[in-house]
């Protein structure tokens, strides 16, 4: 047998003493599980109501550390559904504002063809047959433009083929205007008194008869010259006998001569024309075959005091 004596349990001499934990869980050994250092923390609050934090802290969790203390605003999950929903409220607006529009234009265009719904079959066929008709003339024009452009492009109009167009009309206004002599097929109108007198009426329905029948130069001859008949010409009866033309005395017998068609005998002996009318009052008329004639009597050229023309 050992002759060692059994020693006590407790420190030795070697042994280093244990120092207590200061703060909450003062008194608590190091080798205590986490659940009894939080159930010391707990204690220690209700010692101390006005520590709330403390249990974080002695928690010792890393979401409660100074990371997290230092992030209070950081952005949450409502935050995000709010901006979503914001984003498809702006979207829904635009489709809405997109449908209004839409609603608009279809119901103008409803209502724009429920005029012709209310048309009779007939109606809608003049319509149409109006809208044809000016499409055709439309296309007409057209044409007729392009033609001209074309002709003015290739040069076909040139300065000689203008002026004797122009030159043209101007000696067709100078025969209507009594300006200028006249030659061409037409007839003479000889008028005589006989059981009565030739008057100013008869020798002016003969004019109108003759411009009507297409007469483009009239000249009237008498005892006492020759009148060219123009668009202002007046026929009076002159004291002591005869008719004055645009102031001029004239005595009979009278001859009348006009160029026109070929028929302009046949417009002055039909049935209450210008020969019943003579013949009637007691004078006598002889109206010739259509044959060539010249008119020589003209007029001065005129100086317009009122009328202008319009550029």
């Amino acid at each position: 047998m050992s002759d060692e004596k059994t020693q006590p349990i407790g420190p030795g001499p070697a042994d280093e003493p244990t120092v207590p934990v200061a703060g909450p869980s003062a008194g608590v050994p190091a080798d205590e599980s986490p659940a009894a250092a939080n159930l010391a923390a707990e204690n220690t609050v209700a010692e101390n109501p006005k520590s709330e934090n403390a249990p974080a802290a002695a928690l010792g969790d890393a979401d409660s550390g100074p990371q997290a203390a230092a992030e209070p605003d950081a952005p949450t999950l409502a935050d995000g559904v709010k901006r979503r929903i914001s984003g498809a409220g702006a979207v829904i607006g635009v489709l809405l504002v997109l449908l209004g529009f839409t609603l608009a234009v279809q119901l103008k265009s409803n209502s724009a063809d429920e005029s012709y719904n209310s048309l009779r079959e007939e109606d809608l066929y003049v319509i149409l047959t109006d809208l044809d008709s000016r499409a055709a003339r439309l296309r007409q024009d057209i044409n007729e433009l392009e033609a001209t452009r074309r002709e003015l492009a290739s040069g076909a109009s040139s300065r000689d083929q203008i002026l004797k167009e122009a030159q043209e009309r101007a000696d067709d206004i100078g025969i209507l205007a009594g300006t200028l002599k006249a030659q061409g097929t037409g007839i003479t109108l000889r008028f005589a008194d006989g059981s009565g007198p030739i008057t100013a009426e008869h020798l002016l329905n003969a004019v109108q008869e003759l411009r009507g029948a297409g007469a483009e130069a009239i000249q009237i001859d008498g005892t006492g010259g020759s009148v060219r008949v123009i668009a202002s010409t007046h026929f009076t009866g002159a004291d002591g006998g005869g008719i004055d033309v645009d102031g001029v005395r004239l005595t009979g017998p009278y001859t009348v001569t006009a160029i026109g068609p070929e028929d302009l005998d046949k417009a002055m002996e039909f049935r209450g024309g210008v020969v019943d009318d003579v013949t009637g009052d007691g004078g006598t008329v002889i109206v010739s075959e259509p044959h060539p004639v010249d008119i020589t009597a003209v007029r001065g050229t005129p100086n317009l005091e009122y009328a202008k023309p319009v550029s």
